[in-house]
C-alpha cells in the first residue's frame, strides 16, 4: 500500500496476512461496498446461511 504521511513524504507498506482486510478498508475509504463489486442480479449470502472451511482469522 502507498500512502502520504502528514508531512508529505510518499511511503509504501507490503501487508501479506492481512492484505484482505486492508484492501476492503481501503475500499471503505473510496466510498465502495462489497455489494459494489458483485455482479448485477447476485443477491449477498447472509452471514448466518453461508457455510465456509474455515472461519476468518486476522492473525
Amino acid at each position: 500500500m502507498e500512502a502520504t504521511t502528514l508531512s508529505g513524504e510518499t511511503t509504501t507498506t507490503v501487508y501479506e496476512r492481512l492484505a484482505r482486510l486492508i484492501h476492503h478498508e481501503l475500499d471503505h475509504l473510496d466510498g465502495l461496498l462489497y455489494t459494489t463489486r458483485m455482479h448485477d442480479g447476485v443477491t449477498p449470502i447472509p452471514v448466518e446461511d453461508r457455510q465456509t472451511a474455515r472461519a476468518w482469522a486476522y492473525e
